[in-house]
C-alpha cells in the first residue's frame, strides 16, 4: 500500500469514523485501493487514490485519451484524468465482481477519487459521473486539526507519524 493510500485510511477511519478494508486484488491485475463502510448509516464508500507531487501530474484532469493511454510516454499522463479512474478503476468488469463479493451492488455506493487538486473540466465531469473529488491537502489538514491538543497514542503508524509532526510543527517537541 502507497504511502497515500494508507494516509487517505487512516483519514477516513479517524475522522470519518469508517471501517475500511484496503488493496484487494481483482483478476487481471486490477486492486481496489481502499472499500469503506460507514457503520452507523451503512453508506458504501470505494475510494481510488491518486496523489502526484510532480507539477505537470498533480492535478486530475478530463482528458482523457484511450489511444494514449497505451503509449509508454503518455501513460503516466492517462493515469491522471477522470476518464482512466472511471474505465480503469471504477467501472473495470473484474473490479465491479470483486465489489459485488464485498455487497457493494453498481448504484449503490459512493465513487471518491482522492487527488492533489484537479482542473475544473475534471470537476464538472466528475460530477456527472457521480464521482466525488477529494483533496489530499484537505484531508491532511482535517487529520492534523483532529490530532491537535490532544494526548492520545495512537497505535496506527500514520496517525502517530502525523500526529509527531503537528507537534513539532507548532514547537511542542523541544530539545532537551
Amino acid at each position: 500500500m502507497e504511502t497515500t493510500e494508507k494516509i487517505v485510511e487512516a483519514y477516513v477511519r479517524h475522522v470519518k469514523g469508517w471501517a475500511t478494508i484496503s488493496n484487494i486484488r481483482c483478476q487481471g491485475q486490477y486492486e481496489i485501493d481502499l472499500l469503506a463502510i460507514d457503520p452507523k448509516s451503512l453508506a458504501r464508500y470505494h475510494i481510488e487514490t491518486s496523489v502526484s507531487v510532480s507539477h505537470g501530474f498533480a492535478k486530475l484532469t478530463a482528458a482523457y485519451d484511450p489511444a494514449l493511454a497505451k503509449v509508454r510516454v503518455q501513460k503516466p499522463k492517462m493515469r491522471r484524468t477522470l476518464g482512466y479512474f472511471s474505465q480503469h478503476k471504477f467501472e473495470t468488469p473484474s473490479v465491479v465482481a470483486r465489489l459485488k463479493d464485498y455487497g457493494f451492488e453498481p448504484g449503490a455506493y459512493t465513487k471518491i477519487i482522492v487527488s492533489l487538486g484537479w482542473e475544473a473540466e475534471a470537476k464538472a465531469a466528475a460530477e456527472v459521473e457521480q464521482i466525488q473529488l477529494w483533496d489530499f491537502r484537505d484531508l491532511m489538514r482535517e487529520i492534523a486539526d483532529s490530532i491537535r491538543g490532544k494526548r492520545s497514542y495512537f497505535t496506527d503508524d500514520t496517525l502517530r507519524t502525523i500526529g509527531l509532526f503537528v507537534l513539532a510543527s507548532e514547537g511542542r517537541m523541544t530539545r532537551p
